[in-house]
């Protein structure tokens, strides 16, 4: 009999984008298994990134994935609201959604990190819900350890000085002490707080959570995951899921085009890439400490660069107009020859150039997989979300990366001011980046081959993904 999944995304690109390539992966591996992929609502009005990326997804039919999109109706002239309630808002659309497909064959849900109301949906209807999470297991068994502090210890989280605290938590799943100043954000905010707490209680009703994560990458988290009791769902690393499609739209952007042809030409393991996914943008003040570190660095570089958001919720990051009126007077005069600054960067694309010898990056998960997968050392700079815990696990636990900043004071997401990191700090990560026979270096090409490995048939990943299927069809009522 086929069996039929619905995924419920998150409407966020990077969210979007790796749920598809989850869905594309299941109905490969399963001739018997289709999946229709629910889009809500974008939550922010500006977010183009994921209307032309959805409005892509219907160029490449298959019967056996669909793709069902819910209107938003007057979404884009509303002010914004919170995830959860905006996510809650669209359960009646779900519902009516679902109706239309063949309930015979339904297998059960499939929602994203941010989307656990839904479980509510799959309940009505009488099947299971699994949890599809887009980001590592550390992460992941992170949030459970704080929401058992939260509601077993009655401890509160959001009452701590991530600033200032000298405190160490002793976490189950990491190997040394874990600073308190490392703690997401998100974790200290009122707001935010309780949102993601009440996430992971959800997460403990799934029947299972898929991590695009790689075992090898994290075997004593995972194993952790698996020892966690009764009320820890069973853990499926199924990982490197990777958007790797061209994303150099070559009628549009001359621009990027040239770059990507001013990497061919330059020495192998030589340029030092710096990009902040979506939502990363500097100030004034801070583009001119990087390029002061750039510039001493001796290091040939492409530095994608963004101006901050006053407000990351209702605007993305943009361009600035005139780079000169903020880069240091005679910057670009004086690393013509060595250097360039774009605005958005086609990451993927200049990734997987062999002149790229090193990534200064802001630690979201998708941007380090693709690191991986390409064998690029990383230099951490955490800015929002969960990447102090990425940073955390890479440089201090793993040995993946080095650092950039040890303790970022910021987060762009929770609204917190950032510290000005100064060039001296930059620069030094910066060369410890580029050193040819690193550690770090070695570890990661290690680590690269893995994850290849891992994707292979016998690979831990694709036995992972069986393992998914076969107990999707054993919970089928």
């Amino acid at each position: 009999m086929n069996s039929h999944l619905v995924f419920i995304p998150f409407s966020g690109i990077s969210h979007l984008r790796s749920a598809v390539e989850m869905a594309k992966l299941l109905v490969e591996q399963d001739d018997r298994l289709s999946v229709t992929v629910i889009i809500l609502p974008f939550l922010f009005g500006d977010e183009a990134d994921s209307s032309a990326y959805v409005a892509t997804l219907s160029t490449a039919p298959n019967d056996r994935l669909r793709y069902e999109i819910i209107s938003g109706g007057d979404q884009q002239d509303a002010e914004p609201t919170w995830i959860d309630i905006h996510v809650e808002n669209q359960k009646r659309k779900v519902r009516n959604a679902v109706a239309k497909l063949e309930s015979s064959t339904l297998a059960g849900f499939v929602v994203d990190m941010f989307c656990t109301s839904m479980i509510d949906v799959a309940n009505e209807l009488g099947v299971p819900t699994y949890l599809f999470y887009t980001s590592n297991s550390g992460a992941l068994a992170l949030a459970f350890h704080l929401q058992h502090m939260y509601d077993v210890e009655k401890y509160d989280v959001s009452e701590l000085d991530l600033d200032n605290s000298e405190a160490e938590l002793a976490v189950p799943f990491l190997s040394r002490p874990y600073p308190v100043k490392c703690l997401p954000r998100l974790f200290a905010s009122r707001q935010w707080l309780p949102i993601l707490v009440n996430q992971s209680r959800r997460f403990r009703e799934m029947k299972g959570i898929m991590v695009n994560t790689v075992v090898e990458l994290e075997p004593y988290v995972l194993e952790s995951l698996s020892s966690g009791g009764v009320d820890t769902p069973p853990v499926y690393p199924v990982g490197p899921l990777l958007h790797l499609e061209n994303q150099v739209d070559h009628s549009k952007d001359e621009k990027q085009s040239e770059i990507l042809a001013w990497l061919e030409e330059q020495p192998a393991k030589s340029v030092v890439f710096l990009c902040f996914g979506n939502l990363g943008g500097f100030s004034e003040e801070q583009v001119r400490e990087i390029a002061v570190a750039l510039e001493r660095s001796g290091h040939r570089f492409l530095w994608s660069l963004r101006r901050p958001s006053p407000d990351v919720m209702k605007e993305r990051p943009g361009e600035y107009t005139n780079l000169e009126e903020i880069l240091p007077e005679g910057f670009f005069d004086r690393t013509k020859e060595r250097g360039k600054v774009i605005g958005r960067a086609p990451q993927v694309a200049v990734l997987e150039k062999q002149a790229i010898g090193g990534f200064v990056t802001h630690c979201g998960w998708n941007s380090m997989l693709e690191s991986f997968w390409f064998g690029v050392p990383t230099a951490a700079w955490p800015l929002y979300a969960e990447q102090k815990f990425n940073a955390f696990e890479m440089v201090e636990e793993l040995g993946l990366a080095v650092e950039i900043k040890r303790y970022w004071r910021g987060d762009i997401v929770a609204g917190a001011a950032a510290d000005l990191v100064m060039a001296e700090e930059i620069e030094r990560g910066i060369k410890r980046l580029m050193e040819e026979d690193s550690e770090v270096r070695k570890r990661v090409k290690e680590m690269s081959e893995k994850c290849h490995v891992a994707l292979t048939d016998g690979g831990s990943s694709r036995i992972a993904l069986q393992k998914f299927i076969q107990d999707v069809k054993k919970n089928i009522v």
